[in-house]
């Protein structure tokens, strides 16, 4: 039926609406209009709804309403949008699976949610997108988890392989779970990798990411990288473009193993080969190295960074979290007050989920 037909008669008319028509035709009004005597405003002589004119108008709404709940129930109700939270995923390359779905050339959109697990094998790779939180490229031979119990999509979990995400939330509303740390976003761009031992590294390319695992905690500037131990948690973050002598040693102190001559082997070289950007592996070295070592790295940091007012030796010493968190914010990598903000919203379980 078309439109027309209800307004000016033309077109196909609709079967119901001619029966419509004829229940309703003989309520048709064809008389003339009754003379209405002239009522002075000064003293009405009627209440309005006593009036003739009008009852006759609430008649004629009253079929009008009628006619329209009729038309109405005949016409076809729209499609009912089930609308599911989840990310968009698009294969890229090969065939991911989402759920029990393989992602192919011919139906290559899923969405992942809540308890699902995206795959990808050896010859696939995915994007996964979110409006509100940002963009993450899945690399092969990876595996993507959106935990089951997730209030939202502020949470992800790598298990296996690589991710690399590009996050426009507010800083410190995403997260992503590893075996071995919570990756924290701080308004960034980074990629991260877990291997199969459940250990892995974070590299950050935009802005900064907090890494946590109870008490053990780094944040990874842009052009830093950490590397993180299942059961251990984060290492000591260096600049991807220190000296490779610098990187091993940081890699040596950070394995806690071999003996004291070792460590106090690496730990020199660190000292000795330390430039200013490197005052953010000295500072992760205050609480990571020997209470017997801390003097060593205080001076040297103290070198490139004076510490600010409030922050003594005597303080840095017993690790005093309040002259840490000053110290840090004289490094001009960030403003530690946003981790110390968000950190308490990621509980230690976390990393496990």
């Amino acid at each position: 039926m078309r439109d027309d037909y209800l307004w000016d008669g033309s077109g196909e008319p609709d079967p119901e609406i001619q029966k419509l028509e004829g229940v309703l035709g003989r309520l048709r009004h064809d008389r003339p209009a009754p003379a209405f005597p002239e009522i002075p405003m000064a003293k009405p002589s009627r209440r309005l709804w006593q009036m003739p004119a009008f009852q006759f108008a609430a008649a004629a709404a009253c079929v009008l309403a009628i006619a329209a709940g009729v038309f109405m129930s005949h016409q076809p109700k729209p499609e009912r949008v089930s609308l599911v939270a989840g990310w968009n995923v698009t294969r890229v390359t090969g065939v991911p699976r989402v759920g029990t779905q393989n992602l192919t050339a011919q139906h290559d959109k899923s969405i992942l949610i809540n308890g699902q697990v995206l795959e990808t094998d050896a010859k696939s790779q995915a994007s996964i997108r979110a409006e509100q939180i940002g963009e993450i490229d899945v690399e092969p031979n990876t595996i993507v988890r959106l935990p089951r119990g997730n209030s939202g999509l502020t949470r992800l979990a790598l298990d296996r392989g690589t991710i690399h995400a590009s996050i426009w939330a507010p800083a410190g509303e995403f997260v992503v779970n590893t075996p071995s740390a919570v990756a924290v976003d701080l308004g960034c761009t980074y990629t991260l990798h877990v291997d199969d031992s459940g250990g892995g590294t974070l590299q950050t390319t935009f802005g900064w990411v907090g890494f946590k695992l109870g008490n053990r905690e780094a944040f990874i500037p842009a052009g830093a990288a950490c590397h993180t131990k299942k059961n251990t948690g984060p290492g000591i973050p260096y600049f991807e473009d220190a000296s490779e002598d610098f990187r091993s040693a940081i890699a040596r102190l950070d394995n806690e193993g071999g003996t004291g001559q070792d460590r106090d082997a690496a730990l020199q070289i660190v000292l000795a080969k330390s430039r200013k950007p490197d005052s953010l592996t000295l500072w992760h070295l205050l609480s990571r190295a020997p209470e017997s070592d801390r003097t060593r790295v205080y001076n040297r940091l103290a070198q490139l960074v004076p510490p600010p007012a409030g922050v003594t030796r005597e303080g840095i010493m017993r690790l005093d979290q309040n002259m840490l968190d000053l110290w840090w914010n004289q490094l001009g990598f960030g403003d530690v007050g946003l981790w110390r903000h968000w950190e308490r919203t990621w509980t230690d379980h976390s990393a496990s989920q």
